[in-house]
């Protein structure tokens, strides 16, 4: 993706301040609100209440997906109202949690007017997605916008072309209208930087929206997006939609179209970052993978995979029709015991399961910390001196914590601990990678043997992490996510339930498997936590997204119809 680039840089401050304004500046003035103190956490009513939005924009920002495109292509409601109302409401997060980059109104509101005027001269709808708008993580390059990734030294690098996702998504009629704040490098579970400052959980500010679409979870998660885009290389779209109460969706490697991304370690491609959806119903999920790929995005990106939408996989005729289906739980990784709020969820979850119908065995998860480390190592091969590169033209400090007290913080594993490696030593950590995949491969067909069914384990139910949203700077821990990156499985987050001090009492201590596991141990305390969104994660094998997503649906019904 080109991008322009002036050659006489100044000095990071001057870049971060002066890109600061200009986002000011780009808001609205009638849409500025008084938000409430820094006292109050919980501000997830707040877009309804502060009396920005009118009784039929609180409708439309509350409205589902797939019920936006009905009202949509029967000019029910116009794309111009639509567009408008998630604007204010977006805005109205930023100022809550600041979760906003790029903000761009008049553009975004000319998109959707040509696209009324097209249904009412045409009586046609442009696309699948026709009016939808869609927030995109600061990756996405959008043609005349800069794309930062949380760099200060890229302030004033301006896209020369879309990405192609960018482009594939207006051809099938959606309406791009904001982007969303990430952390400096993307290489963190949190999110924040120079350039833009920290995100906040909108249902405890005091806790992390996660990473590294973490603006994107939070803008979500507020009703300010009803469809956002993020990026997952270790866990970035499953985390913030796990810790913001959200469905997500990773896909695996080449299902969308990635091209034209700015990303982190660009030119690694071992461990790849794929693109994902994030959205507050898994319907949305659906609707947005199935569009996406029905324009066969391999004919405009190189390495995205000749694979259309299948019906039948997701209609499940490899798992019995969707009838009688055997999941497995993962009670933890063997590395990290999850707190009690992950522990109930998957309890509540194997109940419910059980109550449909389904069966529920065990996961015996194997060589999960010998995937974590192989998957760092590889990033860590050439990450330092990518971002010595990227930061000392300006000066730009490398950010190595995301805590609130940076005198007193404890360094995370997420920057490189030392100068890399050679290529042949990279060689040899591929190539343990590829012997570790197929032992997981061999691992899950053998599953067979207890399930029942006839087959292997449908789908794995397990973690997002061993924790619900952290105190800034205390998420350290990303390998509940990043073996599935490893591992290239489809897998998709769900809401369960939320921190309930009562029900998630902290437990007696349990025999350690490490002096991590027993810090995660003591770091709970459920007033800390309190009010936090509980989710889990259902992963599926290989390019299996239509499965995932369709029992991500049954597992979401089931857990309803438990309530």
């Amino acid at each position: 993706m080109a991008n322009s680039i002036t050659t006489d840089k100044p000095h990071w401050t001057a870049l971060a301040a002066e890109k600061k304004q200009r986002q000011l500046e780009s808001i609205p003035h009638e849409w500025i609100v008084t938000p409430p103190s820094d006292s109050t956490l919980d501000v997830s009513a707040f877009p309804e209440t502060c009396g920005l939005l009118n009784a039929r924009e609180i409708e439309i920002t509350n409205t589902s997906v797939d019920v936006l495109l009905e009202k949509l292509a029967c000019a029910a409601w116009t794309a111009v109202d639509v567009t408008t109302a998630f604007y204010k409401r977006a805005i109205v997060a930023h100022q809550l949690v600041n979760c906003l980059t790029e903000i761009f109104v008049d553009r975004a509101l000319a998109r959707a007017a040509e696209l009324d005027d097209y249904l009412k001269t045409t009586g046609q709808v442009v696309g699948p997605l026709h009016g939808l708008p869609i927030s995109f993580k600061d990756q996405l390059c959008i043609k005349g916008l800069e794309t930062t990734i949380g760099y200060a030294s890229w302030v004033g690098q301006y896209a020369d072309e879309n990405a192609v996702l960018i482009d594939v998504l207006i051809e099938c009629g959606a309406v791009p209208f904001v982007r969303t704040n990430v952390p400096q490098t993307l290489a963190w579970p949190e999110t924040f930087n120079h350039v833009f400052g920290r995100t906040t959980n909108p249902y405890n500010r005091s806790l992390t929206s996660g990473g590294s679409s973490g603006g994107e979870g939070a803008l979500v998660a507020l009703k300010g997006s009803p469809l956002g885009v993020g990026c997952d290389l270790g866990g970035s779209v499953r985390i913030p939609s796990a810790f913001c109460g959200l469905y997500g969706l990773r896909p695996s490697y080449g299902r969308l179209p990635y091209y034209g991304i700015r990303g982190t370690l660009d030119g690694q491609d071992s461990v790849l970052p794929v693109l994902g959806p994030m959205a507050n119903s898994v319907v949305g999920i659906k609707v947005f993978m199935k569009a996406v790929i029905n324009t066969k995005p391999w004919l405009n990106d190189p390495l995205a995979v000749r694979k259309k939408w299948d019906e039948d996989e997701y209609n499940l005729v490899d798992h019995g029709s969707g009838k009688n289906l055997c999941f497995a739980i993962m009670w933890d990784d063997g590395v990290v015991v999850p707190h009690p709020p992950i522990r109930r969820s998957l309890e509540i979850a194997k109940a419910a399961l059980q109550n449909a119908g389904h069966k529920v065995v065990d996961w015996k998860p194997i060589k999960h910390k010998l995937l974590g480390d192989i998957t760092r190592d590889i990033w860590n091969a050439g990450s330092a001196e990518e971002y010595m590169i990227t930061t000392s033209a300006t000066g730009e400090p490398l950010i190595t914590s995301m805590g609130l007290d940076v005198a007193n913080v404890t360094v995370a594993s997420f920057r490189p601990q030392n100068d890399g490696m050679t290529a042949y030593q990279l060689w040899q950590l591929q190539k343990l990678r590829q012997k570790v995949r197929k032992e997981y491969l061999d691992h899950w067909k053998a599953t067979a043997s207890e399930t029942g069914t006839g087959r292997p384990v449908d789908a794995i139910l397990c973690p997002a992490a061993p924790f619900v949203a952290t105190p800034h700077g205390k998420n350290r821990y990303v390998d509940y996510t990043a073996v599935w990156n490893a591992l290239d499985y489809a897998a998709a987050i769900f809401p369960v339930t939320t921190v309930d001090s009562t029900l998630d009492e902290k437990a007696p201590p349990h025999a350690f498997y490490n002096d991590f596991d027993k810090d995660v141990y003591e770091m709970y305390d459920p007033e800390k936590f309190r009010n936090a969104p509980v989710c889990l994660q259902l992963v599926g094998r290989t390019l299996e997204e239509e499965a995932v997503i369709r029992m991500t649906e049954i597992v979401d019904a089931a857990l309803l119809a438990a309530k």
